[in-house]
């Protein structure tokens, strides 16, 4: 059974106030909470594995020292990253059965999820960037992603949202949370919560709109540009061989980007009528585990460098 305490101080307006949540998770899976500890520590390894062995092909490999392959190596790091703020509590809950988190640690697992994930939607932008000026501007390519403008835009896809998510994680919890502290997820996003708190909602809500467009709907508008010039030069490249292997260098990219800002702009931009607390969490479940499970395997076997790479590392062992 799930722990169901309720902790709860009155404050001063005599409504009582939550100080401890309970992730309810996959609670309503009794059954197979054994069978999804397997499955979820199985993809934890793929995801944790798949994304080292990027980082240290990209490192060891001289043929990999491109700027492509320098925010790939940014990109794993930031996924084993990302996956490590929910998945390792997601494991514990169904290990142990104790479902309940603080408000202070579902306060900092949201902010560092929130900061993570902006980093994801910049750095997803300054890859399409980087194929652009490959594809459109080749001459110029090694002029303009020098190694300064590819740390210069690695640091700010790093850094770019902790500000903003650091004061929207605190203006969240500035609430009063009252006559539930059941959150029916399974780690602290923003929607669950906020369906937590008392009162008007209206202007957190509205204010989480405007940061959503700022860091997925921006990024993505970004990306479509990119792309769309991409495209345009591909079409106009004399031979089918040509434009195959021009395409084939930004597939994998795009459909990582698919992947990624398609479900979190259903979760963070669409209309919350049409929201259930089971497709909220199938959602959530594929942008934070299930899209970063997938990545290594997409940019390694969708790219013939990567392969060749693991083939010589490999071989020299």
């Amino acid at each position: 059974m799930i722990n169901m305490e309720y902790e709860e101080i009155k404050a001063e307006d005599n409504v009582s106030t939550v100080i401890q949540f309970v992730l309810l998770g996959f609670s309503d899976l009794p059954n197979l909470q054994g069978l999804l500890f397997g499955v979820f520590s199985i993809m934890y390894f793929i995801i944790l594995f798949g994304n080292c062995l990027i980082i240290i092909i990209t490192r060891l490999d001289t043929a990999q020292q491109k700027p492509v392959y320098f925010f790939l190596s940014n990109f794993s790091s930031l996924e084993m990253c990302y996956v490590s703020v929910t998945l390792p509590r997601i494991l514990v809950n169904l290990w142990t059965q104790d479902r309940s988190i603080s408000i202070r640690n579902c306060a900092a697992q949201m902010c560092f999820l929130l900061m993570l994930g902006a980093t994801e939607c910049f750095l997803l932008a300054v890859m399409a960037y980087d194929r652009y000026v490959a594809i459109c501007n080749p001459l110029r390519y090694p002029l303009v992603m020098n190694q300064k403008m590819c740390i210069q835009l690695a640091i700010g896809s790093w850094i770019s949202g902790i500000p903003i998510q650091i004061g929207q994680t605190c203006q969240i919890f500035s609430l009063h949370f009252c006559n539930s502290n059941q959150i029916n997820h399974f780690f602290c996003d923003i929607p669950p919560i906020l369906k937590l708190a008392c009162g008007d909602t209206s202007i957190h809500e509205m204010s989480v709109y405007v940061v959503a467009m700022l860091f997925v709907a921006v990024p993505f508008m970004l990306i479509l540009a990119s792309y769309s010039k991409i495209i345009s030069t591909i079409l106009r490249l004399p031979t089918a061989r040509g434009q195959a292997k021009a395409f084939s260098t930004c597939s994998s990219h795009l459909l990582v980007v698919i992947l990624f800002f398609g479900s979190a702009t259903i979760t963070y931009l669409g209309p919350k009528s049409n929201h259930s607390a089971g497709t909220d969490k199938l959602l959530s479940l594929f942008y934070t585990i299930v899209t970063p499970m997938f990545n290594p395997m997409i940019y390694s076997l969708r790219n013939k460098d990567v392969i060749a790479a693991l083939r010589k590392l490999l071989l020299k062992k």
